[in-house]
Parts: C-alpha cells; sequence; structure tokens
C-alpha cells in the first residue's frame, strides 16, 4: 500500500497540529483535516472515432470542525498556511453556533477493537501504473473494442465508448492525533451499443470498473465487454410488456443488487435513523427478514470498486453486517452518528472530494448466500406466475417510508415454473422493509457486480452492489391491466 506523506502537501507535523488547535479554538469538540491530490484522465469514443479526452486535477484540503451535531466546514483550494489557518477559523466560527448534545468522540480512535488495519499491500495494489500507460495504448483499445462489437453482429449501428481513470492521494490528520494516508487507482470503461432491426432500435450498456492500475486494461476486459454487449439481443427486439398485478418476483445474482442498494442499504446508513428519517430507525436488534438472511457492507472486497483502505474520516476499511441472521445488527456510521450511538464507527464516512464534509455512504453492499445451496433454477421453478429480472435501472426510493420503484430493463415471465416470454416496459413496485420480510429464499450464487456504479446521495461516490439469486413474494409488476 502505498504511503503518502504530509510533505507531499507542502506541510510539517507541527503546522498539522496548529491547525487543529486553531479549528478547536472556538469550543469544537473535533477537528479533522482531509488533504486531497486527484488527476483524472478520460477518453470517448463515438462514430468509431476517438473523439475527446483529456487530463484534470484538483488539489486542496477540507477542514471540518464538529460539536456535537453541528459540523462547521471550509476548504482551501490549495494547501498554503495561511489559506489553511483561515479554513480552520472560519469552520471553528461555523461549528460553535451550534447547541446541543455533547458527543464522545474518542470511541473511533484506531485501532478500533475487532477491526485489523489494511494489509500491506492494501485492498487495491496496482501492477501497472496508469501514469506509465500511453494514451495511444488506451485509445487503441477503444478503437478494438469498438471493432469486436460490431464484428459480433450485423445490426450495430452505433458505439459509444468511454474510458476513464483517475488516482487520489489523500491525507487525514484528527484532533485524537491520527494521521492516515491512502493512494486510490480507479480505472472504468464503458460501452453504449445501439442496435436496429426491421426499423426498430433496442440498446445495450456495459461497463467495468475496478480499484487497480492499467493492467485491467487486457484483451479479457475487451472480450467481457463486447460478447455482454451483444448478448440476448435477439431477446430484447421480442420483448413484450406482460400483464401487471402483485406476484412472485426472481431477481438474478450480480446487478439487481442496485435494489438492495436503493431500497434497503440506504435506509442503513446512520444518519437517516440518527435523524429518524429511515423507516429502520427504531429497529436495531429486531428481526428484519427470515433466519439465515445477512446483508453486508464491505470495503475490503480487493480491487472492487467500493472498497477502502481508510474511509475519508481515517477509519480501517471493515465488513460490516447490517443484517446478521435476519435480525438488524449495524446501521452504517460515520464518526458522528458513531458518536451518538456510543459505537465505534464502521468505516463509512465519505465525501466526494475536498470540497465536502463526510457523510455515512455505502462501499460494497451485498447480501449472502443462502445456507440451502439453492440454485437460480430451483429458485424459478418455485413460481407458478411471476417475473424473473435479469437488470434493473432508474430506481426510485422514499428512505423514510422505504417504498421503491425500479424499472426492468430486462427479464423474462415466469410461468408454471418455467421461464416464457420476454418482457420489456415493466416496474417492479414495493416497499424495502416488507421486501425484506418477503424473501422466499436465497441461492447460493453470489455475484458483486463490476459496473461502474455511482452513488448520488448529495454527493458522488464509487460503489458496488450485488446479491445471489433472490425470490420475493407479494411485489407489484406495474404491466398491462390485469382483467
Amino acid at each position: 500500500m502505498q504511503q503518502i506523506d504530509i510533505e507531499h502537501f507542502s506541510l510539517t507535523p507541527q503546522q498539522l497540529d496548529s491547525l487543529i488547535g486553531e479549528a478547536l479554538g472556538q469550543g469544537g469538540q473535533w477537528a479533522d483535516l482531509y488533504f486531497e491530490d486527484s488527476r483524472w484522465f478520460d477518453l470517448l469514443m463515438r462514430d468509431s472515432q476517438v473523439s475527446s479526452g483529456g487530463m484534470h486535477s484538483d488539489f486542496g484540503c477540507g477542514i471540518r470542525v464538529l460539536c456535537g451535531e453541528k459540523t462547521g466546514y471550509a476548504y482551501a483550494e490549495s494547501t498554503d498556511y495561511a489559506s489553511l489557518l483561515d479554513a480552520a477559523r472560519c469552520a471553528g466560527s461555523i461549528a460553535s453556533q451550534g447547541s446541543g448534545r455533547s458527543l464522545d468522540f474518542s470511541l473511533g480512535k484506531a485501532p478500533i477493537k475487532g477491526v485489523e488495519v489494511p494489509p500491506k499491500k492494501g485492498y487495491y495494489p496496482m501492477e501497472k501504473s496508469w501514469d506509465e500507460c500511453p494514451a495511444a495504448f488506451l485509445s487503441s483499445f477503444l478503437t478494438r473494442l469498438d471493432e469486436r462489437i460490431r464484428s459480433l453482429d450485423a445490426r450495430v449501428v452505433k458505439v459509444v465508448a468511454s474510458l476513464s481513470y483517475s488516482t487520489s492521494k489523500v491525507v487525514m490528520y484528527n484532533s485524537l492525533g491520527e494521521l492516515t494516508s491512502d493512494f486510490r487507482p480507479l480505472g472504468s470503461v464503458s460501452v453504449q451499443t445501439i442496435f436496429i432491426q426491421g426499423g426498430q432500435s433496442r440498446s445495450s450498456s456495459v461497463s467495468q470498473s475496478f480499484r487497480c492500475g492499467a493492467e485491467m486494461i487486457s484483451d479479457s476486459l475487451l472480450e467481457n465487454l463486447s460478447s455482454r454487449a451483444v448478448k440476448n439481443i435477439d431477446r430484447l427486439f421480442e420483448a413484450r410488456r406482460p400483464k401487471g398485478g402483485t406476484m412472485s418476483v426472481v431477481m438474478k445474482a450480480g446487478a439487481s443488487g442496485i435494489l438492495l442498494h436503493e431500497a434497503m442499504g440506504h435506509a442503513f446508513e446512520a444518519d437517516f435513523n440518527r435523524k429518524e428519517q429511515s423507516v429502520f430507525s427504531s429497529m436495531m436488534g429486531k428481526r428484519v427478514c427470515r433466519e439465515g438472511i445477512n446483508i453486508v457492507d464491505d470495503a475490503t472486497l480487493p480491487g472492487r470498486r467500493g472498497s477502502l483502505n481508510y474511509d475519508d474520516e481515517g477509519v480501517p476499511g471493515q465488513k460490516t453486517y447490517m443484517v446478521t441472521d435476519g435480525v438488524l445488527t449495524s446501521y452504517l456510521h460515520d464518526r458522528i452518528s458513531a458518536a451518538f450511538y456510543g459505537v465505534a464507527p464502521t468505516g463509512n464516512g465519505r465525501r466526494e472530494s475536498f470540497r465536502y464534509n463526510p457523510i455515512p455512504r455505502m462501499r460494497a453492499t451485498y447480501m449472502e448466500n443462502g445456507s440451502g445451496g439453492a440454485s437460480l433454477d430451483d429458485l424459478i421453478a418455485q413460481v407458478d406466475k411471476g417475473v424473473y429480472v435479469e437488470e434493473f435501472s432508474n430506481g426510485e426510493v422514499k428512505i423514510g417510508e422505504g417504498d421503491f420503484t425500479f424499472y426492468v430493463r430486462s427479464g423474462y415471465l415466469i410461468e408454471n415454473g418455467r421461464l416464457t416470454m420476454p418482457i420489456k416496459d415493466v416496474n417492479v413496485i414495493g416497499n424495502g422493509p416488507r421486501a425484506l420480510s418477503d424473501i422466499r429464499e436465497v441461492a447460493s450464487d453470489l455475484i458483486v457486480d463490476n459496473s461502474t456504479w455511482t452513488c448520488g446521495k448529495e454527493q458522488s461516490a464509487a460503489v458496488s452492489c450485488g446479491m445471489p439469486s433472490v425470490l420475493i413474494d407479494n411485489l407489484t409488476i406495474g404491466g398491462e391491466y390485469a382483467e
């Protein structure tokens, strides 16, 4: 794991302590500094030509002061000491205007009991530096990807592909005297393909994203993306809109985990519960689904988009069980909510950049395998009439009530335990807590999806999601009116 020294930001340890002292000088209980040096590179290909690209950078420091639950935040777009002093005083002044409950932030002092410090190489070691990867090589990859997709299906009329990578050097220091750093690489390739047949058009979207180096740009990645881009396109042209109604739904392993992320994961984030805005705010320690179901938010999966060696508050990455054997056992905490509830932070304090204060956010959220060894076919066989969902998109969730609506991108009708008609233009409508309690069975085929998932809760954050195949009863399918 690459170590970033504070000297990279032209500061000394003594200056860090001085900044913390200034930040706390107006009565704050907690202060932290977040230094960031980020670089981005991107290429875009359309009409078989790499048409645009660019390099971007961002550099600065955010300073936060907490007085109970009141947050004061300020940032500087440089690490000039005078500018940082002004930001520290500004953040302290904002926080001092708060009032209310005093919190004990010492519970977050590392090492947190039961949490391991990231391994020596971290959760995202790089085999090949992005800085050593020529732009011509990356451009050639997109050109070959375009050619390969077009060769696989004569109906392809347009391919739009993008390739991007970023590297971020961050250093964090707080009023507990903890100094941590992280080097975060992130590479992504996305492809949208448009097909035309008989005057009708259909599209597919596929992507891959990993926290790793340029070694991800390979022939195997090219084949993965191109084969998925054209997979099952015949079915998309054949799909029809089914009758709607209340029925059972089987969700395919992998990308269906976006429903778990949106409809349930957000409701487990501790800020919503601390403010009593979540439907789960009074359910800690209570059963929320049947025995044997475990729901996890995990920062420790090697190379995954949502993994973190440390969160943006300097807390070590860890695996957090939100639901254990069907019982709600933990929220996802930043340092504020952890102090509020009197527990250790779970490493979920995340921010988009140094311009934002950290808030509880997911990392890699998934449901673990069921214990019964069931397969996807076993789940489908249990359904007399229902829907099999391969992929969701465009979801909406009400955190307080737990109500959700998700558009089905692809799937099938299930009749008498068999997949029959391909379906389109269908919404799955339900309620998060109710859907949890209505899970009939969980298969043993967990997939954590590697697509370019980005969560947009106030700020953007790279995340991962996944699940095994699951069978859920009593969901509403918004199709044609059923007589």
